[in-house]
Parts: structure tokens; C-alpha cells; sequence
């Protein structure tokens, strides 16, 4: 029950890589990117075959399977509205989850770990662009604060771990994501699968307007899933020289993962409704929150390891829109994809 292995370097390509949360956005992702990269024994469980908010099971399941790496993406996860509506909800699971988690990877001795956070860890009002050093320096968005404040503790838990018994677990928090495998549910979704859903069907049904929640004025930053598996991969696979240093400072094991660049949502929409090909009004609602009003991350730590992001929004939402039609659009609707 130690984390001092004797080789605590990059997995190699028989390595043993368990990734939580494989059939979500982000998980999904680390799949494909350790499928393409040729790693042979990535080891998953679906949620009714293994419920990471169940303590023994986690435990049997680490213990059977004896994971060397691991990637920590399972979450219980959704928009403005989910969160909002069920913050016991938010903060139980995802606390459950990583607790679990983070405690069986130092049981099991897991040679390195990767715990996915968001950007929503940060204050409402944080400086702009987000630095790593701007955690619990102010208030956080009231409508995903208990979900905040479990990534929050998710960090504390790799920090902590990594002080009092020598392990090597970082946490990285991308910005908002989006791409194959996102969740379309207007009831639960994030802004971009909302948006290519609402845009493709009010065309669909020939509608002369789509309406968007909030002003349109708040900014974000979104980068492809793809891309976010590239970067927790680059960091995965430091060198044994290298990985070290990216531990320090060692009170905050911590890295931002974005593009660098920012869009209203009134330039989000607009861009959607293009590659989708709705040729109507959109309308913003402004009795609908809005949420916090920037979120641009400050990825300057990561950068200096040498990753940055490599897939434009544009070229990214029209993967996400192939896929959705793809995927999730009724058959009768799949054939069209705007040029």
C-alpha cells in the first residue's frame, strides 16, 4: 500500500492505463488518443458494471486489476441549468467519485495519476487570463459553486498526497470542452451541444428564430476534446527528469489546459448557426443567468513544457457537428452538413 515503485516514469506501450470515465466527452477522448498512440491494455468499466461512488467497489476493482497509470475523467457533469437544479447532486458524486479514486490509486501504488478538473474552480471575477495561482482567491460562480468547490478539493487531494507520501498525481483543468460523444441533452448540456442541437433543429422544422439563454455577452474559451487527450497524454508522458518538475511548486500540482483565445457567446451562436446552416434570427434571452462573465484560461505553465492546442474553433465545431448528426440527429435529419 505505498506509491514508492522503484520506476515511477512514462507509461510504456504494455503499461496498464485505467481511464475513469471513459464514455464521456473527456474520456472518450483519452481513449482514442491512447488507441492511436498504440497502447495496448487501456483498462475501462462502464457506470453499471463499476460505480465509482461505491467505496468497496472501487476498492475490488483496483485490487483485481492492479492499474499503473491512471486518468481520473469520470465526473457527474452538465450546464448552467444541471447544476443549478441539483447542487446536492453535483457535489455528492463528484467528491465520491475522486475520493475513492485518488485514495485506490495510493493504495493500489498507481505510478501517476491525472485528475481532471474545469475552469469553473476559479473566482467569478478572477483576473483574466486564469493562472494556476488564482485559486481561492475570491467567490466562485454561485449556479456551479458545489461542483467547484468538489474539483477544488479534487486538487487538495493530489496536493496532499503527493506531500505525504511521494506520489506523482496532477490536476489539470481544461476549459470548456466540446467535441465526438458530447452530451445533446438541452436539459443538462454544455453551451456548444445545446447550441448545435437548438440551431440544427429550429432549421430542421424551418423556424425563423433560435433562442439562446442570457445576453450573449459573456466570453469563453472552448477547446476540442481531442485536443485536451493530447495535452493530459503530453504530461503523462514526461520523462522521469522532467516530471518531477512539473510537481512544483509543490503546494499546487496544477495545470491549465486551453487555446489561449476567447469568443462571446452572441460569436459562438453566430458561428454555430452558420456551419449548421440555420438561416434565422438568433435571440438571447436576458432573463436566463449568464454565469460568470470571462473565462479565459492562462495556459503559460504548460506552454513552457512545450504543448499547445492544435485544432481551431472553427475546424472543431464542424467535427462536433458531423458528429452530432452523425450520432445523435434522427436518421431523416443526418444528411445534410453546411459547406
Amino acid at each position: 500500500m505505498s506509491s514508492n515503485l522503484e520506476y515511477s516514469g512514462p507509461p510504456d506501450r504494455d503499461s496498464r492505463i485505467y481511464v475513469a470515465g471513459h464514455r464521456g466527452l473527456a474520456g472518450s477522448a483519452l481513449v482514442r488518443r491512447l488507441e492511436s498512440a498504440g497502447y495496448r491494455t487501456i483498462l475501462t468499466r462502464s457506470h453499471p458494471d463499476l460505480d465509482l461512488t461505491d467505496q468497496r467497489g472501487v476498492r475490488a476493482y483496483f485490487e483485481q486489476q492492479r492499474p499503473e497509470y491512471v486518468f481520473l475523467a469520470a465526473a457527474k457533469v452538465g450546464g448552467i441549468l444541471a447544476n443549478d437544479t441539483y447542487p446536492a447532486d453535483f457535489i455528492y458524486a463528484n467528491l465520491a467519485i475522486q475520493t475513492n479514486v485518488i485514495h485506490e490509486c495510493w493504495r493500489a501504488g498507481v505510478r501517476r495519476l491525472i485528475f481532471l478538473g474545469s475552469s469553473c474552480i476559479y473566482p467569478r471575477d478572477c483576473p483574466q487570463p486564469m493562472k494556476e495561482e488564482y485559486l481561492l482567491t475570491g467567490p466562485l460562480e454561485p449556479t456551479n459553486r458545489p461542483y467547484a468547490v468538489a474539483k477544488i478539493a479534487g486538487i487538495e487531494m493530489c496536493r496532499s498526497y503527493n506531500r505525504q507520501y511521494g506520489t506523482r498525481y496532477l490536476a489539470v483543468m481544461p476549459t470548456n470542452l466540446y467535441g465526438p460523444g458530447d452530451n445533446y441533452d438541452l436539459q443538462a448540456s454544455h453551451v456548444i451541444p445545446a447550441l448545435i442541437r437548438k440551431m440544427h433543429e429550429a432549421k430542421v422544422r424551418g423556424e425563423r428564430q433560435a433562442v439562446v439563454w442570457g445576453t450573449g455577452t459573456p466570453r469563453r474559451e472552448f477547446l476540442l476534446s481531442d485536443d485536451m487527450a493530447d495535452a493530459c497524454m503530453f504530461l503523462m508522458s514526461l520523462s522521469d527528469e522532467r516530471f518531477p518538475a512539473a510537481l512544483e511548486p509543490a503546494s499546487l500540482p496544477l495545470f491549465n489546459i486551453g487555446c489561449g483565445e476567447d469568443l462571446t457567446i452572441r460569436e459562438l451562436a453566430e458561428a454555430i448557426g452558420k456551419i449548421v446552416g440555420f438561416g434565422g434570427q438568433i435571440v438571447f434571452d436576458s432573463s436566463k443567468p449568464d454565469g460568470a462573465p470571462r473565462k479565459l484560461m492562462d495556459t503559460s505553465r504548460l506552454a513552457q513544457l512545450g504543448w499547445k492546442a492544435a485544432i481551431p474553433l472553427d475546424q472543431g465545431l464542424r467535427l462536433a457537428y458531423a458528429d452530432y448528426l452523425k450520432h445523435r440527429a434522427h436518421p431523416e435529419e443526418r444528411p445534410y452538413v453546411a459547406g
